[in-house]
């Protein structure tokens, strides 16, 4: 019998050590995605507490924090067990960001001017309901029926998409929404922010104010070799900066998104593991760390907020944008990103005619191309912070499709030889998510 107690004893102690080795550390993370997931869907798209748990926070781990919602100050709480918890406040403007004991929630803020123009035109040009457009070339029996494909039957939990948006030559063709969503849903597209990021860049380029093949304006790589690395290496995701992109466990990327005050700074810190465009590696530190290259181009904190809409959301019409900030207010440009489909759809279409918007040339036609050559080592992988087709990973797609690609399998599609924008939101990925099929689907369904 104390052999059998002491066994039991060496197990719990076993147990106990794992729990507090492998798994307390992560609840950090687990109650700090809840908080913000918590925060940012019920406070920018309305969704409820019980929708948001059984949706958006049903992933390994992160169902285990509970969440409580304050109304009046506009902030969550998430814990799990009641250890470790985390608070992510909302603020009009910035939307949520999860924060630590040591901000201030009560110091004033700068928030982004936005404007919204008067428009008498229909979408995509404007946001009047879209003219009916009936093509001779397109089947529409075909069409509807590779989206509605795309959806899951009653009673099924697979594919999970909750919206496709189709354009063809700049016209709205098909357009279906998941019980619960609808053409004003904003939806969180993930690192398909990073695309957003990487054309400010062409703006400031076209205005003659930036120029990407300099040195990154980075004070602390001055004096050593990281002094070589350009603004043109970070857009491809090809510095070769250090850096772990794992969100399963604790690395770069989780510790920055869940845990640093400025995300623009994590990559900075971070040394040269390989000579400039030499590997590529993707980093959503990168990306912040571009962001944080786009507020030193402006004089003033205020600036750089308007920026990101006067000069690319709101031209265009995406006026169901937002997009996050850290807690040092900088746009967190890798990941939090929300808007309508529709409006993804807009920031396709932009794409597809070369940085034309309904007559106004927002950046170079050449910047559109650059995004969509392929970046040195990525195998036809990867542009300027695109990813594309031009290797082939979807077989059955043209090759000179570029996209927008999110995590739970966000994506804007833009097949310039087809003349298509494809936006596709929901919570998986492939293989549950049939991506080369959807896609190949919606082409056929366009006769030659």
């Amino acid at each position: 019998m104390k052999k059998i107690l002491k066994v039991v004893v060496v197990l719990l102690v076993v147990l106990l050590v794992y729990l507090r080795i492998a798994i307390y550390p992560q609840l950090d993370l687990i109650s700090g995605f809840s908080a913000k997931s918590v925060a940012s869907g019920h406070f920018i798209d309305g969704r409820n507490l019980e929708t948001i748990q059984k949706n958006d926070n049903d992933i390994p781990k992160v169902d285990w924090a509970t969440n409580k919602i304050n109304e009046t100050v506009k902030f969550v709480t998430s814990s799990v067990n009641g250890l470790k918890e985390r608070k992510a406040i909302y603020r009009e403007g910035l939307g949520a960001t999860l924060i630590d004991d040591n901000f201030d929630v009560n110091k004033p803020y700068d928030i982004p001017r936005r404007l919204t123009l008067p428009t008498i035109l229909p979408y995509p040009y404007g946001n009047l309901k879209p003219k009916d457009t009936v093509f001779s070339n397109v089947d529409y029996t075909k069409l509807n029926s590779a989206v509605d494909y795309a959806f899951d039957k009653k009673g099924e939990k697979k594919k999970r998409t909750r919206s496709v948006v189709v354009l063809y030559k700049g016209k709205l063709i098909a357009e279906k929404y998941a019980a619960g969503f609808n053409e004003n849903s904003k939806i969180l597209g993930w690192s398909m922010t990073k695309s957003l990021t990487a054309t400010y860049f062409g703006i400031l380029q076209k205005q003659g104010k930036i120029d990407i093949m300099e040195s990154a304006p980075v004070a602390e790589w001055k004096n050593d070799e990281r002094s070589k690395i350009t603004i043109n290496d970070l857009l491809h995701m090809n510095s070769g900066l250090e850096w772990e992109e794992d969100y399963t466990k604790i690395s770069d990327v989780t510790k920055m998104l869940f845990q640093a005050e400025d995300m623009t700074k994590t990559q900075v810190e971070k040394p040269a593991k390989y000579k400039p465009n030499s590997h590529w590696y993707y980093s959503s530190g990168t990306t912040n760390l571009l962001s944080g290259i786009l507020r030193k181009q402006f004089k003033t904190h205020q600036e750089y907020l308007d920026f990101w809409y006067s000069a690319l959301l709101d031209k265009i019409g995406m006026n169901s944008a937002l997009v996050e900030t850290d807690m040092a207010g900088n746009f967190v440009g890798s990941s939090y990103g929300w808007a309508t489909t529709r409006d993804w759809a807009k920031f396709g279409l932009l794409y597809l005619h070369k940085g034309n918007w309904n007559g106004e040339q927002l950046f170079d036609e050449s910047w559109a191309k650059y995004v969509a050559a392929p970046t040195n080592t990525s195998n036809g992988r990867y542009g300027a912070q695109f990813w594309l087709n031009a290797g082939g990973y979807f077989p059955d797609v043209p090759r000179d499709m570029f996209y927008c690609s999110g995590y739970q399998g966000q994506m804007v599609a833009i097949i310039p030889s087809k003349d298509l924008v494809i936006v596709r939101m929901g919570l998986t990925e492939e293989p549950d998510f049939d991506f080369n099929g959807f896609l190949r689907d919606i082409i056929a369904s366009l006769k030659n």
